[in-house]
Order: structure tokens, then sequence, then C-alpha cells
């Protein structure tokens, strides 16, 4: 039985390895996104892959405009971040074994985690499921990153 030609080199998702060798986790602080982190480290944990943890700030012009201090604000917010990642990984020093990094791009957050997988040459994208009702009607950041088509990409309800 004839099984037809491979794809060609660079087609799909495979990068040459078994498994996934980066994983990207977006992290807004929302409890779905922190249910995708502790997802995506139990993936990097059992492929012995990196968990990028990406935080987009979000690049508010209007805001910026009239002198609100927003570069300061998001930093906060990614700082607050951090501290959290960095407690729960103490905490779980010893049980878990996970490579990891904190990573933020400015942008909206989808634009935000394509550049962050693309850069970061992720085999797969972890999100949590929006909990805006708006975007059942104009769309996620999870359903955009999974039209794009270009990493798998899980969405932790």
């Amino acid at each position: 039985m004839s099984v037809g030609p491979l794809p060609a080199s660079g087609a799909g998702f495979e990068r040459g390895t078994d498994g996934p060798r980066v994983i990207v986790a977006g992290a807004d602080g929302s409890e779905a996104s922190w249910r995708a982190v502790a997802y995506a480290a139990g993936l990097a944990q059992r492929q012995n892959a990196l968990l990028a943890v990406v935080f987009v700030q979000p690049v508010l012009g209007a805001a910026a405009a009239f002198g609100l201090p927003v570069a300061e604000a998001t930093r906060a917010v990614a700082d607050e971040l951090l501290a959290e990642i960095h407690a729960g990984a103490e905490r779980l020093r010893g049980i878990h074994r996970v490579r990891w990094q904190f990573v933020t791009f400015p942008g909206d957050p989808y634009t935000g985690l394509v550049r962050a997988a693309d850069e970061l040459k992720a085999d797969a994208v972890v999100v949590g499921a929006s909990e805006q009702a708006g975007h059942r009607i104009i769309g996620s950041v999870a359903i955009r990153l999974v039209k794009a088509g270009r990493w798998p990409v899980t969405v932790v309800p």
C-alpha cells in the first residue's frame, strides 16, 4: 500500500523533534489565563519543553496622548504577574520541574501572542477562554489564534 509523498520541509507544525520544544502560554491575570498557564506548565514538564509565559502590555494610544501613565500601569501589572509566577514556581519547587521564562510584548493580545509565538519559535500556544460576553459575537483572541492556523492552539476553559 502506497502512502503518498511526504510533506515538503517546513510544511505543517513539525520542527524536527518529538513533541514541542517551546510552549507559549498567554497570561493576563484572569482566572482563565492562570488555568492556561497551569495546563501549559504540565505540558511543558511532560514534554521537557520550555514554557514561555507571555503578558501582552496593552498600548492605549488615546490615554497616552492625554498624559495618563499607561506604561507605568501596564509595567505594574507585568511585575505583579511575574511575582505571582515566581511564588507559584517556588511553592512547586522539587515537585514539578519546569523550565520557564516570562516575556512581555506591547500591543493588543492577539498581535502580541502571535509575535511571541513567532519570535520564540513556539510549537504550541495555550490560552484561557475569554470571559467577556462580547467575544462570542466579534471573536476572542483564542478564536483568532485558532483561525491563524500557525500552531496547535489549546483553549483552556
